[in-house]
């Protein structure tokens, strides 16, 4: 195609794209004409006249091509006209529409005037008429309040003072009204005056029903707070008057000859609480009424005024009636006259401080559960004022009756402290034999006495007096006790009195398995103690860091324990080296018997059995007899120290001998009838300690050498290995029939 043509300013186009300039025309222009004019040239001339032709034909080739879209023009121009005269119709019909809607519109902005001209006018009347109801309604309040005075009905009276109130509060009137106003506020301020007199003195005579009557006539008078003073005030008068004549009461059971039995301090002080949560719990309805919960708040706050002061007051009688602070001075000074030489006087009857501990824990518990339903009737509370919450727990937590129980407490942990010490002393004085039992009665005792001591001090809820309980019963443990538990095993001379011309003596006996066997059950009595305090601490003592205080002193039980078996552990290799002397001379005997066995001495060897049978009637006879006096576990543990023993001891002999190859499979028929004859008398398996020497007996077993190969390393199987490769190359050489080039080319 050809390249698109520019014309310059003369009306000459150029060719840009050939990179000449053609002379050429554009014929559209009128600049054309005077180009054409100015032609001299005949070559231009008849160029310029093809490209005229060539313009002419593109012309009418554009002609053509327009003059055959006249049929489809024509066509859509008389749908055009047709859609006209529907756009007419359409044009006249929303005029139409138009015009309808205007004048609606407008009918409507004069209907919504109208109407709202009628609104202002109706609320006006309305107000009017509520104005002028006010008004009659004021007389009526003021003629009612007069007429009720008059009748002493002073509910009436309130209620009228209560409405006419309502409406003064919601119709501003005139000063026109203000005379009738002043005559009513006359009037209510004579009803308060009698309101308050009336119920002043039905205070005064305990007249409840007359108090509730007179309590709900200050809210119509827009008084609540002043009742809820006067209420809550009247409660804890009630409250105190009552404790009052308890504590009397107690005074005077003091006073008697019967010192403890008419005595109840408990009765006395569950008497106050029970009072103070009666009058929350009854008189809710009416607290509530005057000013809401805060008003229930307000009643707790002050009422527990009245516990601090009464409480304390009975606290503070208690703790000087039952002389705790004398009790403790004395035990205290007990405990520090024992360190000197001499010991120190008689302390306080043990007997005695349980009974005072018990009424101690029934106090604490009494202020702990008081105080916790209180503190929960206060959260259970939903639209409290948030700055009355922390004051109301403040006042359980911080006063003066929470002060005495924390002294109380002081002295029940000196108390407790001295009872368990005392007890436990007592236990391992009169400590005996128990028939039927493998321990003595110490153990049952001393830990009865511990869990006794420790379920009371949790049940205080108070960290501090667990915590001092929980370190003494540690303390007890880990010396008195434990020095009570060693003393049998560490009398001199033992192994002569454990057996007497060569016959085990059965008291001997007895006593020293006891003491073993005390060291195992305390041992497990430990931790069962450690794990049900943590249990019931976990429940008491939510708090993380009260759990922590309460885990550090239990870890002291569990290394308790662990004294205990190490403790245990001596003792029994203690009787172990005692018992094992008469064994050895039978182990000694063994290094006699000859190894080199030709098979006529072997079929011999299995009819008469050359050591075996001997050394375990020696066991039978030296340890057997002592498995019915002994724990399982203690049992256990002894016949496997003394297996050790023997296996050690054998070891070393097989080690200095010869074999043949019936040699060796007579050690491994020794070896069998060993594991067998100690399986029965163990309840754990004693197969690992014969691994060694079974392992030994396998090497000398072997038709060669080179057969090793088959069992070790990787051959090797399920069976570990006990013995080294310079020990099995040791045992190999044993045997008489292995050359030591054989063994030593050996790669292990």
């Amino acid at each position: 195609m050809g390249s698109t043509p520019h014309l310059n300013g003369n009306g000459v186009v150029s060719d840009q794209d050939n990179g000449s300039v053609s002379s050429s025309i554009d014929f559209g222009k009128p600049e054309a004409v005077d180009y054409v004019r100015s032609l001299t040239d005949v070559g231009a001339m008849t160029r310029l006249l093809h490209e005229c032709i060539a313009h002419q034909r593109a012309l009418d080739m554009q002609l053509d091509d327009l003059l055959s879209q006249r049929t489809d023009l024509d066509r859509h121009l008389l749908q055009l006209q047709r859609s006209s005269e529907v756009l007419d119709i359409v044009k006249s019909d929303s005029d139409y529409m138009l015009s309808n809607v205007t004048s609606t519109s407008d009918l409507a902005d004069q209907v919504s005037r109208k109407v709202r001209e009628l609104d202002l006018a109706q609320s006006r009347v309305r107000s009017t008429l509520h104005r002028i109801d006010a008004i009659v309604e004021r007389g009526n309040c003021l003629d009612g309040v007069l007429r009720a005075l008059e009748s002493e009905d002073y509910e009436s009276a309130a209620r009228y003072v209560q409405t006419f109130l309502q409406i003064d509060a919601q119709f501003k009137d005139s000063g026109s009204d203000q005379m009738q106003r002043e005559r009513l506020m006359a009037a209510k301020k004579q009803l308060e005056g009698i309101v308050r007199k009336k119920l002043s003195a039905a205070v005064d005579q305990r007249d409840h029903p007359a108090i509730l009557r007179f309590i709900r006539l200050y809210t119509p008078l827009g008084l609540e707070e002043e009742g809820l003073q006067v209420y809550v005030g009247y409660l804890k008068k009630v409250i105190g008057m009552r404790s009052r004549m308890e504590f009397e009461q107690l005074v005077e059971a003091m006073s008697m000859e019967q010192r403890n039995n008419n005595v109840n301090f408990v009765a006395c002080l569950t008497s106050l609480f029970k009072d103070i949560v009666l009058a929350i719990e009854e008189n809710n309805e009416i607290l509530s009424g005057l000013c809401g919960e805060d008003g229930i708040v307000y009643a707790i706050c002050e009422l527990q005024e009245e516990c601090d002061s009464r409480g304390s007051v009975i606290l503070n009688k208690y703790m000087e009636y039952r002389k705790l602070a004398k009790l403790s001075s004395e035990i205290n000074a007990r405990n520090t006259n024992l360190l000197a030489v001499g010991g120190g006087p008689e302390g306080p009857d043990p007997r005695e401080v349980e009974l005072y501990l018990e009424e101690i824990l029934s106090l604490m518990q009494l202020g702990e559960d008081y105080t916790e339903f209180m503190i929960s009737k206060i959260k259970g509370l939903t639209s409290v004022d948030p700055e009355l919450l922390p004051r109301a727990t403040k006042a359980f937590r911080s006063g003066s009756f929470s002060k005495v129980a924390q002294d109380v407490t002081g002295f029940y942990v000196i108390l407790e402290g001295f009872f368990m010490v005392e007890n436990v002393r007592k236990a391992i004085r009169i400590d005996e034999q128990v028939p039927d039992s493998l321990t003595t009665s110490m153990v049952d005792d001393v830990f009865y006495v511990l869990q006794s001591c420790l379920r009371r001090a949790i049940s205080t809820s108070n960290i501090s007096s667990v915590v001092a309980v929980l370190s003494g019963a540690s303390s007890l443990l880990n010396n008195e006790y434990h020095e009570a538990l060693q003393q049998k095993i560490r009398e001199p001379n033992l192994g002569a009195k454990l057996f007497f011309g060569g016959v085990g003596v059965q008291k001997t006996g007895t006593d020293i398995a006891t003491a073993l066997n005390n060291m195992d059950v305390s041992s497990e009595y430990v931790l069962k103690l450690k794990h049900e305090i943590e249990e019931q601490c976990a429940e008491v003592f939510p708090a993380p860091a009260d759990r922590e205080k309460v885990k550090s002193c239990l870890s002291e039980l569990g290394d308790s324990s662990n004294a205990f078996k190490q403790a245990l552990n001596a003792g029994i290799e203690q009787l172990v080296a005692t018992i094992t002397p008469r064994i050895r001379p039978v182990l000694d005997s063994v290094g006699t018997i000859s190894y080199e066995l030709s098979e006529a001495e072997y079929a011999d060897n299995e009819v008469n059995d050359p050591w075996v049978q001997r050394l375990l009637h020696a066991v039978e006879t030296n340890v057997a007899w002592l498995q019915p006096l002994m724990t399982a576990n203690n049992y256990d543990t002894f016949v496997h120290l003394v297996i050790d023993f023997i296996v050690k001891r054998l070891e070393v002999i097989m080690m200095q001998k010869r074999f043949s190859q019936l040699g060796g499979l007579q050690l491994d028929r020794d070896a069998r009838a060993l594991v067998s004859h100690f399986s029965i008398m163990t309840q754990r398996t004693v197969r690992d300690k014969f691994a060694r020497l079974t392992q030994m007996a396998t090497i000398l077993n072997l038709e060669k050498v080179s057969e090793i190969l088959d069992f070790w390393g990787e051959n090797s199987g399920p069976m570990t290995w006990r013995l080294t490769p310079a020990e099995v190359r040791r045992v190999l050489s044993l045997r008489v029939d292995f050359k030591p080039e054989a063994i030593a080319a050996l790669k292990l």
